[in-house]
This record gives structure tokens, sequence and C-alpha cells, in this order.
């Protein structure tokens, strides 16, 4: 390795001491940002470190989760791995999981990279990069202001894949928009998807794309599971969604989990989320393309946490707190969906801000189905955040009553203590690591109070 690459590596780890010891931040991005000022090109000498594989994950939802789980399956097999553990995506995130998985003489000692890249910084990330296989979970709407709509972002989903063509792409053919990005690269291709129902009482929300991207009919669908994901075809030209490479069937929700086969394969998981079957057989059809371990493969993900900071419980004053991340409509509609899931009378805690992180056109609320609310035994809902009155006024035209609260800290409080004890709380971005660790701090203050 040459010296101006070691001395990246150097100071990026520095700075990440520094910050972290300053209580300034966990260090997700800077290091890279600082590794790469003292050496542009840090990102290709790391990434030509690893001795087999690199798998990117990129798309609108799901890919944090995704990328851990990738992890954690190879993990299991006893393979060494790189990735973006606290989901920073953009190129300062993706060259920091490089720069701390080094060891302190620069080199890096992993098998194989599962590198969460964002949609829009694709183009930017990958030359350097230089994934094998690129796994696109799904194309949404999200972050308006800085994405604009879905077609924009297969456009450029679709220049990062030209700057890769020996990548293997692996799309959800269900996903209408996933199947035209694909269509538009000449990259090797694996597709998965899911044929039958994953939960009948699941609502659908709104699609991004309801026409034949070929001829302009509308689609229809003989299996629909949520947005525009399902089993589509086109009656006037014939376009159709094709036999995926990889499925799952006999899907079964039983005791709060999700159960299915997979090539052969029964997999039990820790699954509360339709969602997450669709996580769980991506992962497995990425694997198959980087021709990755997959003995043990239903053992490990029996294993795996699927909350991942996403979907985390607390213990609050015996109070049960269950805190949600959604980004865009439909995560906002999955959320409510397992909400209304739980039978018993509940609290909602609904924050909404509009920083950069989050996107500052908050316009999609409109795009979600708060309805389905009215089935959910709710008893109070609170809106907090800098966008607080906003939602307060997208709940009333759905008749559903709410109050603007203050602060989050303030209303969990309260809740915890003469609620229902049974809190539900949903914030977007910039919201969600300030709740965990607010939260983490009201279960430890809990648990030393009952100790004295």
């Amino acid at each position: 390795m040459r010296l101006r690459s070691r001395v990246a590596i150097w100071c990026g780890k520095l700075v990440c001491t520094v910050s972290r010891g300053l209580g300034k931040g966990n260090g997700s991005s800077l290091p890279g940002r600082v590794a790469r000022k003292i050496d542009p090109e840090i990102l290709s000498v790391m990434s030509g470190m690893v001795r087999e594989k690199i798998i990117a994950v990129t798309g609108t939802n799901g890919k944090t989760t995704t990328t851990s789980l990738l992890a954690h399956v190879l993990s299991q097999s006893g393979k060494k791995v790189v990735w973006n553990r606290m989901g920073a995506n953009l190129m300062d995130g993706a060259v920091s999981s490089f720069v701390l998985a080094a060891k302190k003489s620069g080199k890096l000692d992993a098998d194989y990279a599962c590198i969460e890249v964002d949609e829009m910084a694709s183009v930017r990330v990958f030359p350097g990069l230089k994934p094998d296989c690129v796994l696109v979970t799904n194309i949404f709407r999200d972050q308006l202001d800085r994405t604009c709509e879905v077609d924009i972002t297969c456009g450029q989903i679709q220049k990062a894949m030209e700057t890769v063509p020996e990548a293997i792409l692996i799309t959800n053919c269900d996903d209408i928009c996933s199947f035209t990005l694909a269509a538009g690269c000449k990259n090797r291709k694996l597709t998965y998807g899911i044929g039958e129902r994953i939960a009948d009482d699941m609502p659908v929300g709104t699609g991004e794309s309801v026409f034949c991207p070929s001829c302009g009919c509308r689609l229809e669908y003989d299996v629909i599971h949520y947005g525009q994901l399902g089993v589509y075809h086109c009656p006037e030209c014939g376009l159709a969604r094709p036999e995926p490479d990889m499925t799952v069937t006999d899907v079964v929700f039983e005791d709060g989990t999700y159960s299915f086969t997979l090539d052969g394969r029964r997999i039990v998981s820790g699954a509360q989320a339709p969602y997450n079957v669709y996580n769980t057989l991506s992962v497995y059809t990425a694997l198959l393309a980087a021709d990755g371990p997959r003995d043990g493969f239903e053992q490990a993900i029996g294993r795996f946490d699927y909350g991942n900071n996403r979907e985390c419980a607390y213990r609050i004053d015996g109070a049960r707190v269950q805190l949600y991340l959604t980004k865009n409509p439909v995560g906002f509609q999955q959320k409510i969906f397992l909400i209304r899931r739980d039978p018993k009378p509940k609290d909602i805690v609904i924050q909404i801000n509009d920083t950069v992180l989050d996107g500052e056109d908050v316009s999609w609320l409109w795009d979600v189905d708060f309805g389905y609310l009215h089935e959910a035994a709710v008893a109070s809902i609170v809106t907090v955040g800098s966008r607080g009155a906003d939602m307060e006024v997208r709940l009333k035209y759905e008749d559903i009553a709410s109050r603007c609260g203050t602060e989050l800290k303030e209303t969990v409080e309260e809740l915890t203590k003469r609620g229902s004890r049974n809190l539900y709380i949903i914030t977007n971005y910039s919201g969600l690591y300030p709740a965990i660790k607010m939260l983490e701090e009201m279960q430890a203050a809990g648990k030393e109070g009952m100790e004295r």
C-alpha cells in the first residue's frame, strides 16, 4: 500500500476516536471524509483488498436491514465482512466503513464487503467500490426535494450500473419500477419475487407506477402486496412480470413471526413485518449471485434481529414502547399495518421533521392512507417535531383526533405514566438516533429506580 493511502487511513481512524471521545458523533461519515481529502482514490485502494466479493445494496426501502442481514449471514458462515453498520450510505459513509475496518497497518482483512449505497450517490460510489453484485431492494418515492420522481432514481442507478458493466444486477421483479430499471441495464441479471399473498390484511397504499412502461396501458394485477409490488401484466401489449429466479412459497404468519420455504429450506424467521420476507429473499438471491455460502442460511436467519435500530422495543416504567422509523409513504403505510395488527389499546406519537436528512418536502404525508388507524384501537395520537402541526392537519382530514405536543421526551414521559401503557413512536430519519438515545436512557433510569 502506498504511504498516502496509509496516512489517509490513520487520519480517518484518529478523527473517529476524537469525535467519539468528545461526544460529537459516532464517526460514521467523518473518517471517510478526512481519508478522501488525503487520498481521493482511497475507496478503490481499499475495495481492492477484499478477497472474495463486494455486494452493494441500494434502493428506497430496506437497505439497512438487508445489508445487515447479508453481513450477518456471511459472518455466521465464518467469513470476515466489512459493512456500514450505522447505515451511512453516501460516499463518506462507504469509505468510513473500510477505514474503520482496517488494521493499524492500513491492511484490510476481509473476505466480503456489504455496502449500503444511497440511490442518488450510486453514480459516485460504484466506480470506486467496484461491486461484483448490486442488489436493488425496490424503487419508491423518497425525499422528493432531493430525488424527485422514481424515473430519476431509476436513471441514476442505470448510470451507476454503466460504470460497473461486470456487476450482476439483482432486482425485485414484482416491482414494475425495478423491472423498468433492469430493462435499461446491460448487466447480467438475477430476479426475485413472491407470487402468493404474504398478508391478506395488508393495506396496499399508493403505487408508484400503474401504467405499462411499453405501451402506457393501465397494468392489471393477479396478486398485489403493497405499493406497486405484485404479479402484474399489461392487457394491451402482453408485458408481464417475469418468473423470478428465486422465490418463496408457503408463507405463514404465526405467533407474531413469518415462516416460508426458500430454495427447499424451511425458514422460520424473527420477521414480524411482511417486507422483511422480501428482504430475506433478496439476501439469499444476492448470495446466489455472488456464489456466496448458503449452508446454514436458515439457522443464521433464525438468529437475526430484524429490529436493527429501525424497529426497537423498550420497557419504560412498566410500559411497552415500540419505536419505528418511517421516511416515505410506503414505509409509513407498512408501520400503520403493524400497529393495526396489535389488538390492544395504544397511544401513538408521530414525530415529523423536515431537515435535509428527512427531506424538506413533507407533502408525501398526503399519500399515506391514515384511515386504517380508525381500526387500530388507538387511545390517543400526539404529533411532535418541526412539522408536527402539518401532521395534525393531515390526520384531521381523515377525521382522526390528535393533538400537537411540544417535544418527544415530555410526551413519552406523560404517556408511559398515564397512557395505555402500550406506546408506539413513529419518527422520520433525523429523529431516529436521538429517540433511540433518549429511550435507552429512560429505560436504564427505570431499571435503576427498580433496583433501588
